[in-house]
């Protein structure tokens, strides 16, 4: 099969780090990309788990917040039972 050169920008501090990484474990970069691509390939996801950083303190004070039961509107049974108790206040 053909072959064609993949050019990926990053800093040179994790460029450093993975070097040393894939020398450690016996690969080349370039190996250890052809890996993590064709896995993406077969799998049709990334293969490991993407996520967010830790949430800020406002954003963990709401997640307390609703784990709590603070600042929660009540249940309806209805759209119009809603609709009502949003305009009551009018």
């Amino acid at each position: 099969m053909a072959q064609t050169n993949v050019n990926i920008r990053m800093d040179e501090a994790t460029k450093k780090a993975f070097d040393k990484f894939c020398n450690e474990i016996g690969l080349s970069v370039s190996s250890a990309f052809n890996i993590f691509a064709k896995t993406v390939v077969r799998e049709q996801r990334i293969p490991f788990e993407i996520k967010t950083e830790t949430p800020n303190s406002e954003t963990r004070k709401a997640i307390e917040n609703v784990r709590n039961g603070i600042g929660l509107s009540r249940g309806f049974n209805s759209v119009s039972e809603l609709m009502e108790d949003l305009y009551a206040d009018d």
